[in-house]
Order: structure tokens, then C-alpha cells, then sequence
């Protein structure tokens, strides 16, 4: 039975509303395809910035979660940090935030590959995690977050319409790409996300999940695009901080705390773009479990005990982001 809880969608929808009206100061730029839908371009023509990606963030995260920029964190002289809690983390993390729809349009050197996140994939509910989550939204309007750096195509659009089931003027497609500052910050506020989706992979009990927030540095852009990919991931991998409040036993919550952080993956210990160069750019190839924030702290609220494990790695961290010593 589908569990129903709050619309995801329904929740954003002033969010995507009040981006919108805010366009012009925020730097992005908003128009209608020939469909009907709205196209938010917050980093490819449009310039964006660094409060464009934070409420893009907070939209991702299904308008549960407060995202916030700080000028203090774990890194010494990096005052740039993004900081992420969330009401009821797993729903706002893996039922909105993860990026788990696969979109693909065409073939060959024109074909358009995209991996949607946000709200709309609770509408469209293509992934096996929706029923693991017993969720499903319903709502009249959509909203999805590509991480790309050029336009879908229009049949591809009108797919995610059909499949979300409205129509495709009710439907708002955000672009945010990797090298830009607003996709770096939307990037980096996954940092709760992926301690949740590697909790999910170790085969924890999602519904022992109970809270949890996490904090990690923002990083440098890059024009390039491998750079970019890498500063992003590295910032989490190396620098960044989760709490979660976990039910059930002392013995499980302790032996994953051990198996939780980055540093427990084969392939820690080089910056990430090394690691996705050394596998010849193909990204499956990558141990899955290395993504992950650097230090995990699980508190289980049962017994009160908190258990520790993982790392800041400041040398890893000054190498990926360029900082001249």
C-alpha cells in the first residue's frame, strides 16, 4: 500500500513561483519551449550564482529542507561552505534529491543523456526505490532538475510530461550545469544524499532513519568539465560532514558507521578526477561505495551513543581545488 504523505511537487511549486519572479536578480533566464514548458537556465546562457543554487537546492530536495550558505566551516582559510537539514531526510534525499531517472534521447554524437532529480520522479515513479519508499506523489505540476549543459530535446520533454503524468505546460525543467556556480552548489548540497543513498546500498533500514543534516565545502568551479565533476565530488568525499539519528542496535549502528565514509571504498585516496581518468572516464566503473562524506557521525537515539568514523582530508581537498600554498 502507498504510503501518502505531503506532494512533493505541491510543496515546491511556490518555491519554482518565486524563482521564477526572481529571475532577472538571480541571473537566470526563463522561457517556454514550443510544448508549452518552462525551461530555467541557471548556468548555461544565464549566468546564476551562488543563491540561484541554493534555492535550486532546496527546490531538489522537494521543498523539505533548508539549505544554507556559511562563511565557516572545517577547512581552514575555505570560508565557502554549504550546509544542508532536512525535515524528513529520506524522502526529501532519495524520494526528490537523488538523481535516479535516466533520460536519454537519440543516438550517436547528438543523442542527449541526462540523469533527472527532483520532485518529478515521485511522479513518474519509474525507479524500484519508490516502493522501498511506499511513496508516490500526485500533484497538476512537475518539476525536474537536469545537471546538463545544453537544452533536452522537445520529444524528450514531452516524454517527461507523459510520464509524470501532466501536461507539458504544467511541467518546469531546471538546467544547472556542472561547471557552473549554481550547478556547484546544487552538487554539493547532495551531501546528506549520498550518506543516505550508500546507507540504502549497505542495506540499512531506511525506516531507522530518523534525522540527520551535513555540511561540506564549496568548491571552485572549473570550465572543464572532468575539473568540475571532480571539485564537486571531492568536496564530499574529502571534506564533507553528516549526522544522522538512527533507531535499532548499538552493534549495527557501529558497524555502519565503520563502512559508511569514503575512506572505506577501494578507490579513496587520489582526487576524483584522477580516479575517473585512471578507469578511462567511464563512471560505472567506479567502486560505488567511495561516494560518501568523509566523516559520518551516527548518534542512536536508543542508547544515546554516537559513533564516529572517516576523516577531512585537508591535503586531498587542497589538491582537487587548486589552492596555491
Amino acid at each position: 500500500m502507498i504510503e501518502r504523505r505531503p506532494s512533493l511537487n505541491a510543496l515546491v511549486t511556490p518555491l519554482v513561483d518565486a524563482l521564477v519572479a526572481d529571475a532577472d536578480w538571480l541571473r537566470l533566464e526563463v522561457r517556454r519551449l514550443e510544448n508549452g514548458a518552462q525551461l530555467i537556465d541557471a548556468g548555461i546562457s544565464a549566468l546564476g550564482g551562488l543563491e540561484a543554487g541554493r534555492r535550486i537546492s532546496e527546490i531538489c530536495l522537494g521543498g523539505l529542507s533548508r539549505v544554507t550558505l556559511s562563511g565557516s566551516g572545517p577547512v581552514p582559510g575555505w570560508p565557502s561552505n554549504v550546509e544542508v537539514s532536512a525535515a524528513d531526510p529520506v524522502l526529501a534525499c532519495l524520494g526528490s534529491q537523488y538523481a535516479g531517472w535516466s533520460l536519454a534521447h537519440g543516438e550517436g554524437k547528438g543523442a542527449f543523456h541526462a540523469l533527472g532529480s527532483g520532485p518529478g520522479r515521485a511522479l513518474a515513479g519509474k525507479e524500484p526505490l519508490f516502493a522501498e519508499l511506499r511513496y508516490r506523489d500526485r500533484s497538476e505540476r512537475a518539476c525536474l532538475i537536469l545537471e546538463v549543459d545544453k537544452e533536452p530535446p522537445l520529444p524528450l520533454v514531452d516524454k517527461i510530461a507523459n510520464e509524470c503524468g501532466v501536461d507539458p505546460s504544467a511541467l518546469t525543467l531546471i538546467l544547472t550545469p556542472t561547471s557552473s556556480l549554481t550547478g556547484t552548489v546544487q552538487i554539493v548540497s547532495r551531501v546528506l544524499e549520498v550518506a543516505l543513498h550508500k546507507t540504502h546500498e549497505l542495506g540499512f533500514d531506511l525506516d531507522r532513519i530518523q534525522d540527520g543534516m551535513g555540511s561540506a565545502p564549496l568548491p571552485p568551479p572549473s570550465p572543464d568539465f572532468v575539473t568540475a565533476m571532480g571539485r564537486t565530488n571531492d568536496a564530499i568525499l574529502f571534506g564533507g560532514q553528516v549526522h544522522l539519528f538512527l533507531g535499532g542496535r548499538d552493534d549495527a549502528i557501529e558497524e555502519l558507521a565503520e563502512r559508511l565514509p569514503s575512506s572505506a571504498s577501494r578507490d579513496y585516496g587520489r582526487p576524483f578526477a584522477e580516479v575517473f581518468k585512471a578507469y578511462d572516464y567511464d563512471f560505472f566503473q567506479v567502486d560505488p561505495l567511495l561516494f560518501s562524506p568523509a566523516r559520518i557521525l551516527l548518534t542512536a537515539v536508543e542508547s544515546g551513543r554516537t559513533f564516529a568514523a572517516g576523516r577531512i582530508d585537508l591535503d586531498l581537498l587542497a589538491a582537487s581545488f587548486g589552492i596555491a600554498p
